[in-house]
């Protein structure tokens, strides 16, 4: 469903749309757009210039006048020389241009991702990402070096080699015309087929491109089942499908250049024949018809190459439509008027505006409230049902259950990942809804279950949670996790290489160098969702009582399936199906002897 789902989205919408909007990225780059057009301008005129010598180069050669003839071959080197200048400075300025214009159109797609909803992210696999930053960017990049110059070419050597041949004549004219009919029906047919084709084709290699690289990060839990296989066969029948659909798009592809070639042939044999009986009639020089049939070649190349690169350009196309399909994903909405202010002189506060224009100022310190909170990530499927809890500086908050409970929901939208449905959520008394995203995360750190690291030095990896800590503020918060004392006895210490995703590290020191990351972001609001389930017991007991240093005055959430991290919790919630069943602290729910109490004693267990 999901390879159906990537191909039907990849179908074509409005490729005249498509166009307009990729070639208002040359607005940019004015000079080198209307520099390259000026010098493709020059050489198609030219080449048009120089086939029309072609007609007074040879008359004068029959009547034997020497002179005028180098006079006239004078002028022809002239022309070829302007040539061979417009067509380098065109060719210079249009490769230039399709540089700058991938460039910003990368910068552009990357920008809006950053700005892009985490539901987005939930819902696409990274793979089809990737192959949109790569595949179609490239074959957006080839398209606009190579197709555009020589659409360009095509159009203005078309028109005025008809101006031409009209002059020299006009029956003749009339035939080229006829025959060139035939070839555009030729090139619209296998057009259409192809282009369809090469839109299937992209879609396909994205498919199978995001499933490579969800089964090559995914390789440990591939062998441990034994998956090998049937990965292989899956890969099988993806890079089948591809190969299919590449079939297809290559076979309608390869038709227009000998189709194009045999009808242009075809075409200087018809003008010839009909040329012979105008010069025996005396209605045409032999010059005219030189140069006439010169202007039929000229007329078919552009259109028989043009014709050739139709290819590219479908796949272009296709490329195009997806990129701009990521551009066209609405960015995450932030519609707040509360900022957080950090003068450096004053604690920080909430700057909350007021309906006379005034502002009021409510001290940042934590206060975290739910008020009957609906969720769902779906319209009609609920995940959270009427949850309401408290939480105050210094408070550490456990959330435990079953997976699929509601637990990791409930962090998430404290950090408005998602936007409930119904009821509110307080942060100091201010709806958090009306505080801008940015500053409410920075007053927020979490750690994850499932650590993620970035290639770099440890220090530059514990700094990512604050740009301008100091580097002992970095290893005092290495300290605080524990982490200081196995990054001290690497080879490099803080200086040391880490690997995407701190591959060279083992699970539990990727941990604590999350929890020190965290740490060093000095955040008001503290979530642990899961953060010591990869650490081992003695590992864990390391680092409680810097965990306790950092809870210190803090609102803490916790998610966790080890129960003995919650028990000194000032208050632990139990929830099931998105409901809490339970509330209290550890002594008070084991007085209950009910779900939590079951938990502990081993009568039920967390799945």
């Amino acid at each position: 469903m999901k390879s159906q789902n990537s191909l039907r989205r990849l179908r074509p919408k409005d490729t005249k749309s498509t166009l307009l909007r990729l070639f208002g990225y040359f607005r940019f780059n004015k000079l080198l757009f209307f520099g390259g057009i000026f010098f493709i301008i020059v050489s198609a005129a030219s080449q048009i210039a120089a086939n029309a010598m072609l007609s007074p180069i040879i008359d004068t050669i029959v009547i034997g006048d020497i002179p005028q003839v180098v006079r006239y071959l004078l002028i022809m080197g002239a022309i070829v020389l302007g040539i061979s200048g417009s067509q380098y400075l065109g060719n210079l300025f249009m490769a230039r241009l399709a540089q700058e214009t991938v460039h910003k159109i990368r910068e552009d797609m990357f920008s809006h991702m950053q700005k892009l909803p985490v539901s987005y992210f939930d819902k696409l696999a990274h793979g089809d990402l990737m192959s949109t930053f790569t595949n179609d960017v490239d074959m957006l990049n080839q398209s606009l070096e190579q197709s555009v110059s020589q659409a360009i070419v095509a159009v203005i050597t078309v028109a005025g080699s008809f101006a031409m041949m009209l002059v020299l004549s006009p029956i003749l004219t009339l035939t080229v015309i006829l025959m060139l009919g035939l070839m555009f029906a030729a090139v619209k047919y296998v057009g259409r087929k192809s282009a369809s084709n090469f839109r299937f084709q992209q879609a396909a290699l994205a498919d199978m491109n995001g499933y490579v690289e969800e089964i090559m990060s995914g390789q440990k839990v591939v062998k441990v089942f034994n998956y090998e296989e049937r990965a292989i066969d899956k890969f099988l029948e993806k890079n089948e499908q591809l190969r299919r659909a590449s079939t297809q798009a290559s076979t309608y592809g390869v038709m227009l250049m000998p189709i194009m070639g045999n009808l242009s042939f075809v075409l200087y044999a018809l003008a010839s024949m009909f040329g012979a009986f105008l010069v025996m009639k005396n209605s045409m020089t032999i010059g005219n018809i030189a140069a006439f049939l010169q202007y039929t070649r000229t007329i078919s190349r552009p259109i028989t190459m043009v014709s050739n690169q139709l290819n590219m350009l479908f796949a272009a196309l296709a490329g195009a439509e997806r990129i701009f399909d990521v551009l066209d994903e609405e960015a995450e909405r932030d519609e707040g008027d509360v900022c957080l202010v950090r003068d450096g002189k004053n604690p920080p506060y909430w700057k909350v505006p007021k309906e006379n224009g005034e502002y009021e100022t409510v001290p940042l310190k934590g206060y975290i409230t739910l008020d009957n909170v609906n969720f769902g990530y779906e319209p009609g499927q609920r995940v959270l049902s009427n949850i309401s809890l408290y939480a105050k500086p210094g408070q550490k908050i456990a959330f435990v259950g079953s997976t699929g409970a509601g637990k990791t929901t409930i962090t998430n939208l404290i950090n408005r990942f998602y936007e409930i449905d119904e009821g509110s959520i307080l942060f100091d008394g201010i709806d958090i809804r009306r505080i801008k995203k940015q500053d409410l995360r920075s007053t927020m750190s979490i750690v994850l279950q499932d650590v993620h690291l970035f290639e770099g030095t440890i220090a530059d990896n514990i700094r990512y949670g604050r740009l301008d800590a100091t580097d002992e503020e970095v290893v005092e918060a290495a300290k605080l996790a524990n982490a200081h004392y196995f990054i001290k006895n690497l080879p490099k210490g803080y200086d040391t290489m880490l690997t995407m995703d701190g591959q060279n590290l083992s699970q539990g020191e990727r941990q604590l160098l999350s929890i020190a990351r965290a740490a060093i972001a000095n955040p008001t609001v503290l979530i642990l969702d899961e953060a010591t389930s990869s650490i081992d017991t003695r590992t864990e007991k390391l680092i409680a009582e810097g965990m306790d240093k950092l809870m210190e005055g803090r609102t803490t959430f916790v998610i966790a399936h080890r129960l003995s991290t919650v028990r000194d919790a000032n208050a632990i919630m139990v929830l099931e199906q998105g409901r809490i069943i339970e509330r209290g602290d550890h002594e008070e729910l084991m007085r209950q002897k009910g779900r939590y109490y079951a938990l502990n004693t081993g009568a039920l267990e967390l799945e």
